[in-house]
C-alpha cells in the first residue's frame, strides 16, 4: 500500500537519527509540514511525516481501519528509513506511537496531546455530556466526522478560540473522516501497555485542550514513569497553534540530549 510521506532534509545535517511524525484523527502529514518539518530540518534533522491509510494522499480506506492497521502504516514508513527514527506522535498518533514502541525499538519518542494509554472512554463520556448531538450523530452514522464536521466543531475539538478564522478554515478544509472501528479500539478493544515500552518519552499536553485534558496527559506520564509538561493557553493541535514554536523548541532541546 502506498503511504504518503512528506520529507525534508537539512541544509547541514548535524544529527544522524531521523525523526518520524505521526498525525492524529482527521489529519494527515500536512499538519506537520507548515511549521514542524522546516523547524527540525533547520536544526539539523532529517524529518518525515506520514499520512495514515486513507488520509490525505495515502492509498487505502479509512472506513473499517483499526489501530493495528494504522500501526502497520507507521512500521512500514519507519522500516524504509536508514535507521530507527525517533517518533513524534500527536493525539491518536501519540497512541499509535505507544503501540509502535511495544514491539519496535526507538532512541526516543514524544507524545504530543496524546490519547492516553487507557484509551478514550473518559473523552467519550465528556462528549456525551457536552456535545450529545454530535455523539448521537457519530453513533448513528458509525463515523467520526461529525466531531469536526463544521468549522465551529473543529475549533472546539482542535483549536484555540483566538485562532484566526482564515487559518481555521484552511486547516478545516484539509480534515478527513476518521475510522469509527479505530475509535472502538480506543474505547477498550486495543489499549496500550506501558510496561512493554522501554523508550525514553517526552510527554506534552495543552492547558485548554477539549479533546485530551491535562489530567489525561498527566495520567499517561505517570504510567510511563515520567512527568508531563503542560503548555498554557494552548489547544489540542499544538503543532499548529500560535505558540507552536515553544513546543517545537522544547522537543528539540529534549531530543538533542538523547539522540545522535
Amino acid at each position: 500500500m502506498r503511504i504518503e510521506t512528506i520529507s525534508r532534509n537539512p541544509k547541514k545535517q548535524t544529527r544522524q537519527t531521523p525523526l518520524l511524525f505521526v498525525h492524529g484523527m482527521w489529519h494527515g502529514a500536512w499538519c506537520w509540514e507548515e511549521f514542524f518539518l522546516p523547524f527540525f530540518a533547520d536544526n539539523g534533522y532529517r524529518v518525515t511525516a506520514l499520512s495514515l491509510r486513507g488520509h490525505a494522499g495515502s492509498e487505502g480506506k479509512i472506513f473499517g481501519s483499526t489501530i493495528a492497521n494504522y500501526v502497520n502504516d507507521v512500521e512500514q514508513v519507519a522500516a524504509g528509513l536508514d535507521m530507527p527514527p525517533a517518533v513524534i506522535g500527536h493525539s491518536m498518533g501519540g497512541f499509535l506511537t505507544q503501540k509502535y514502541l511495544e514491539r519496535n525499538n526507538a532512541p526516543a519518542a514524544v507524545l504530543l496531546a496524546s490519547n492516553p494509554h487507557f484509551g478514550l472512554f473518559p473523552t467519550f463520556l465528556r462528549l456525551v455530556r457536552q456535545r450529545p448531538l454530535v455523539v448521537v450523530k457519530s453513533l448513528f452514522q458509525l463515523r467520526m466526522r461529525p466531531v469536526v464536521e463544521t468549522p465551529e466543531a473543529a475549533r472546539w475539538t482542535l483549536f484555540s478560540d483566538d485562532l484566526p478564522k482564515k487559518q481555521l478554515l484552511k486547516y478545516y478544509k484539509k480534515l478527513d473522516d476518521e475510522s469509527f472501528r479505530m475509535f472502538i479500539d480506543l474505547l477498550g478493544l486495543n489499549l496500550a501497555h506501558p510496561k512493554k515500552v522501554k523508550t525514553p518519552l517526552l510527554i506534552l499536553g495543552a492547558e485548554k485542550d477539549n479533546a485530551i485534558t491535562p489530567d489525561q496527559v498527566h495520567a499517561t506520564a505517570r504510567a510511563y514513569g515520567t512527568q508531563a509538561e503542560i503548555f498554557p493557553n494552548m489547544a489540542h493541535d499544538m503543532m499548529l497553534e500560535k505558540d507552536w514554536e515553544a513546543v517545537a523548541k522544547r522537543i528539540l532541546d529534549w531530543l538533542n540530549e538523547r539522540v545522535k
